[in-house]
């Protein structure tokens, strides 16, 4: 199982094609999931756990891989299913999300499929576990769905989103920014209110998109019905998710980018994907900045600096 990796390097050429490549797993049952394979480290056999007391009740236990320890999170628990049987029988994808490595234990994994971002689409609204979906797909006539890993992690272990009170005081944004807004684009809701939140102190005000096509979309619009010259007058930055379904960041970057009233807009990409730093595809794409999540004070201070330049 562990080969189904060997390629991953070469996978990077993907990268600002608006593709991507999914991980296919089931949990319990016949229902597919996906993980992108820039989030996965590693799909082994689940080797035997030990218990930690006063763990949170979805983390089955602790692995020692390779000289680390790491958590094992039951995702079928965590999305509201019953727990995995069986779990010697079951499998572990090791990925890596926000700064952290986990184990998801996963009742069986597939294999890696090619898609394009364009044939990933946002979630049905509504539906109660469908909160936990940040999108979804159809791969041999069956949906596939993707979880919103940010909002398990979280409600598992939440993100602290307050900015310091040396940068949350000093005002320099706010200053800066004027009447002008900071845009947000990201597929996962949790994501979204993170980075809200975390500006609000500073006297932020924000909009918030839930893909790069809305994004790319809502930008035009703005730009096109309030803008004289060109996006900044109402727009001081976007702040914007890689993986998105329709369209992702890296994409949605290169079309602000090559639009004249859009180019001069700074773009910041902030991405759980801290394990793959494609520097030259941010230069590549033209965007201004990556930041791993979630760290308030590295936002706050990237916030400032972009907004400052203008």
């Amino acid at each position: 199982m562990a080969g189904i990796l060997d390629s991953v390097n070469q996978r990077t050429q993907l990268v600002g094609q608006n593709r991507l490549e999914l991980l296919l797993f089931k949990l319990r049952g016949r229902q597919r999931f996906g993980i992108n394979v820039f989030k996965v480290r590693e799909v082994l056999q689940c080797p035997p756990l030990t218990n930690m007391p006063k763990s949170d009740a979805y983390v089955r236990g602790v692995a020692h891989i390779r000289g680390q320890t790491i958590s094992v999170i039951d995702l079928s628990m965590a999305v509201g299913g019953p727990a995995i049987e069986n779990i010697k029988d079951s499998f572990i994808i090791i990925a890596e999300y926000n700064r952290s490595v986990q184990g998801f234990l996963v009742g069986g994994v597939e294999r890696i499929v090619n898609m394009n971002w364009e044939k990933i689409m946002p979630p049905p609204s509504g539906a109660g576990r469908y909160s936990y979906l940040t999108a979804v797909t159809e791969i041999e006539n069956e949906l596939v769905e993707i979880l919103d890993v940010e909002k398990i992690l979280n409600e598992i272990c939440p993100v602290n989103t307050e900015v310091s009170a040396a940068i949350a005081d000093d005002g320099e944004i706010q200053k800066d920014l004027g009447e002008r807004i900071v845009f947000i684009a990201d597929d996962s809701a949790v994501a979204r209110n993170q980075v809200k939140r975390a500006l609000e102190p500073l006297g932020v005000q924000t909009e918030l998109a839930k893909n790069g096509k809305e994004a790319l979309i809502r930008l035009r619009e703005i730009a096109e019905l309030d803008c004289k010259h060109d996006i900044t007058e109402r727009v001081g930055l976007l702040i914007s998710d890689v993986e998105m379904p329709e369209m992702d960041g890296y994409t949605l970057t290169a079309e602000i980018k090559a639009d004249p009233k859009l180019a001069p807009l700074h773009v910041i990409l902030h991405t759980s994907l801290s394990g793959v730093f494609n520097q030259a595809m941010i230069e590549k794409v033209g965007a201004d900045d990556f930041i791993a999540k979630f760290n308030p004070d590295e936002l706050a201070t990237a916030v400032k600096k972009w907004v400052h330049c203008d």
